[in-house]
């Protein structure tokens, strides 16, 4: 027997009566009644096949043939609550197959909404292939350590206490799915005499019993693909991979992917070590990679964007999310966050600029900031992921050797971009932290912090540091919470700045308690608490359109 001869009986089983969820198979789970999952999933089965409901209710049966299935009505005797369900499915095999000769039965639930159609037809052709299987069996992988009651006790059903996943695993049916040979259908069994099971990925295996379950199936049918673009390398640093790890944080809802370009191989790992689906661009274009990944929704958090790669994200219908984007490209995207810039620029509607948008780690909002010291006694240097310029060595030079002898604690903290570490070798009394996963704690014990123009000083300023910045580029120049943050003190681009000056502001800092005071309040005043939410809230407003 060929595939192209192959001829498949769905049967749908579908009571009206349902005593956990009234009304269940009609009842409308994200825009279609219940019912409709099981027969779109028949239906797109590419095979010769006949797709039936069979039901007690004239309102399920009526449904049941909108959506393109065939209706049986299902004998009173067959409808109370003790029938079982393999009289049911032998009524409606013979009903279909007095002039058809059907090779397999596929009885579906429709209680399994979440199974997709790919699952179902890999495991059609998993039984078609192996002849010597009878029936295949829809199941879901359990390792829990399990308990029993015996002999009136509650006892382990395990020998050895492990980590789940060392366990043995068990196969638990989900109802997803039984396929038969037709020849084993009767009235008293639905299945042969070799019986195999297929495994369903987790969230395909819920069957729906309650509204737990129901509310679960909702989210994972309302779940969307979010795709996010970055770039991370040494000469832009990894503050672009830091704020879209902070959105990610918050979008447990939705499925998530990354992507990065091909010179963003410091990226790949960031993103790696968070242990999230990234993949590295290998074609030669970017919106390419995008395209194949098929998402509903793209995040650019890539610099500015050219006009030629965001239209061909529209063309094919995505929706578009950029971060800090002053290119061509801006102007066809859905929405443009710019935190880092002016809010008082006159923009277009599609744009959102200012700290009001700004995306802190979530470590950060869960710190309470230290209470201000008049005495310095703790610094930290920290110039992001990277640190291009080595920054951290010119403020160590500049610094150093009044910091030791004012009993001043210096802190470094290094990104995993760093490798310069060699040049701190002649510094022996600092404190080096590399790759951190919780820089806030280190801030926070800071009483003055030095660091770049970029996401660190939203970071400072949370927690009320007095900083001094030395920006890494020109771009880093341009933002405007160095130049409208009285908590900061911008000494411009840190390559052109002498050691002297550095220091001198440094000193006069410290000499300063009520200057360091009043800066340790202004950045307090900024309504950080809240800007993650504002970005969230703009992306639920994308992904729900």
């Amino acid at each position: 027997m060929s595939r192209d001869n192959l001829k498949l009986l769905f049967i749908i089983p579908a009571r009206f009566g349902s005593k956990g969820i009234p009304r269940k198979n009609l009842k409308i789970l994200n825009g279609k009644p219940l019912i409709f999952y099981a027969i779109n999933n028949a239906i797109k089965i590419p095979y010769k096949k006949e797709v039936v409901v069979t039901s007690d209710s004239d309102e399920i049966l009526s449904m049941a043939t909108k959506f393109g299935a065939k209706a049986i009505e299902r004998p009173a005797e067959l409808a109370d609550d003790q029938t079982t369900l393999d009289p049911v499915v032998f009524h409606a095999f013979k009903t279909f197959s007095t002039d058809v000769k059907f090779d397999y039965v596929v009885i579906l639930q429709p209680t399994s909404p979440l199974l997709s159609v790919k699952s179902l037809e890999n495991a059609i052709e998993f039984i078609f292939l192996n002849k010597n299987i009878d029936s295949l069996i829809s199941v879901k992988e359990e390792r829990h350590l399990s308990w029993k009651y015996k002999n009136g006790e509650y006892v382990p059903d395990y020998k050895e206490r492990k980590n789940r996943q060392y366990l043995v695993p068990k196969f638990v049916e989900t109802g997803g799915f039984v396929i038969s040979k037709s020849k084993f259908i009767s009235e008293n069994s639905k299945l042969g005499d070799r019986v195999s099971v297929w495994n369903l990925p987790q969230h395909e295996s819920v069957d729906i019993d309650d509204f737990d379950d129901w509310n679960l199936c909702e989210n994972y049918l309302n779940r969307k693909k979010v795709l996010f673009v970055v770039s991370g390398y040494k000469e832009i640093g990894l503050g672009h991979v830091y704020n879209v790890l902070a959105i990610a944080d918050e979008l447990s809802n939705h499925e998530l992917h990354f992507l990065v370009d091909k010179n963003s191989q410091l990226a790949f790992q960031k993103i790696k070590e968070n242990n999230f689906n990234v993949t590295i661009q290998d074609k030669e274009s970017l919106s390419k990679c995008v395209v194949d990944l098929k998402p509903h929704l793209v995040i650019n958090d890539i610099l500015d964007t050219k006009a030629e790669y965001i239209k061909k994200l529209k063309k094919n219908k995505f929706k578009v999310m950029n971060f800090e984007d002053l290119g061509e490209g801006s102007r066809y995207a859905d929405v443009v966050v710019n935190a880092m810039y002016d809010s008082n620029k006159t923009v277009r509607k599609n744009m959102y600029f200012g700290s009001d948008y700004f995306c802190l780690k979530t470590e950060f909002y869960f710190t309470n900031p230290n209470k201000f010291s008049s005495v310095v006694s703790n610094i930290v240097i920290s110039f992001g992921g990277v640190d291009p310029n080595n920054l951290t060595l010119l403020c160590l030079q500049s610094i150093y050797d009044f910091c030791v002898s004012n009993d001043i604690e210096i802190c470094v903290v290094t990104g995993m971009g760093y490798n310069l570490h060699q040049t701190l070798s002649g510094f022996e009394n600092i404190k080096i932290i590399k790759n951190t996963s919780h820089i806030s704690t280190y801030f926070n014990k800071a009483d003055i912090i030095f660091t770049s123009g970029g996401r660190t000083t939203f970071e400072a300023a949370i927690l009320g540091k007095p900083t001094i910045v030395l920006c890494q580029n020109e771009r880093e120049m341009t933002h405007y919470f160095l130049n409208k943050n009285k908590g900061i003190i911008n000494l411009g681009l840190g390559n052109k700045i002498s050691k002297n000056s550095i220091l001198n502001n440094f000193k006069n800092l410290i000499d300063d308690s009520d200057k360091r005071n009043k800066m340790h309040n202004f950045q307090l005043s900024h309504n950080l608490a809240y800007s993650k939410k504002n970005v969230i809230k703009l992306i639920n407003n994308l992904v729900s359109t």
